[in-house]
């Protein structure tokens, strides 16, 4: 059954009554979106990421959308432009993290079940289409930690769906693992060689090449997205510079494919990765 939405005046006085209880509030436009709360950042125009979710670097004097705009200030909460906001709002949210919570977004039934096996019981808030499971305590905010599940906490928001049923728990340590970094296979041995070389040296000192390997290690460690073909343009540009003269040697291919490694990529990707450089290059 749809739930009826409740008019400005409900939202603000429960925007008010969540402030005085030290939750930070916000209004949020229809699809759970906040406002942008002053000109400059009217349709994204400050540059946060889609839909407002996340503040750009505004110039504004203080945070005027999202998570960074929850406030327990009555004043704020009261002022005009966000007079404006509520009249337009189909929702509250608030910003956990500010109230010392986080919150499990569980997304649907085989999610909730999960937790029920999981997690230990604490206060429970249904939703739309699954439940917020409520914890005392803060960490960072991360989406699809596993199937179905989302925490929100610092720097994220969370709709206001009433108080839920339960006891609120201290945030477990099962939930905060559920951020940590799943532990990646030592890398494998090198599974390819350094060329020959034979052509004219243009290193001059051994400096030239380490800086250069060193560089290349960085570009592959920090590549923002598309790993593989960031490797193989790191290989390529590597074996351009340093690939002519016999300078390069094996310990040097070893480190390139161990930062290859770290980020995900297999031996055979790397082996294919750095035989398609030496072809195009024809090494």
């Amino acid at each position: 059954m749809t739930q009826p939405i409740p008019n400005p005046g409900e939202h603000l006085r429960t925007a008010l009554a969540l402030a005085a209880s030290g939750v930070p509030v916000l209004p949020l436009r229809a699809g759970k979106v906040p406002f942008g709360n002053c000109p400059a950042c009217a349709g994204n125009a400050c540059g946060g990421r889609p839909h407002m979710k996340t503040p750009g670097p505004c110039t504004c004097p203080k945070p005027c959308h999202a998570w960074a705009a929850a406030t327990t200030d009555p004043d704020v909460i009261t002022s005009r432009p966000w007079q404006r906001a509520w009249q337009h709002a189909s929702a509250v949210a608030y910003h956990p993290g500010g109230a010392g919570l986080t919150v499990v977004d569980l997304d649907d039934a085989d999610a909730i079940v999960w937790a029920r096996e999981h997690l230990p019981t604490t206060q429970t808030v249904p939703t739309t289409r699954g439940e917020h499971w409520l914890y005392r305590g803060t960490m960072p905010s991360a989406n699809a930690v596993r199937p179905g599940v989302d925490l929100k906490s610092t720097m994220a928001y969370a709709r206001w769906l009433g108080p839920g049923t339960g006891t609120m728990a201290a945030l477990p340590d099962a939930v905060r693992a559920l951020t940590a970094a799943p532990a990646r296979p030592a890398p494998k041995s090198v599974t390819a060689s350094a060329p020959v070389g034979g052509g004219t040296c243009r290193h001059r000192t051994p400096v030239f090449l380490e800086r250069g390997i060193a560089m290349a290690e960085q570009r592959i460690t920090e590549a923002p997205s598309g790993v593989h073909n960031a490797v193989y343009g790191t290989f390529l540009a590597v074996l351009a510079t340093h690939g002519h003269c016999g300078c390069l040697t094996d310990a040097h291919v070893a480190r390139l494919f161990t930062a290859a490694q770290h980020r995900g990529e297999s031996p055979r990707h790397c082996a294919e990765a750095w035989t398609n450089a030496r072809t195009t290059l024809g090494i």
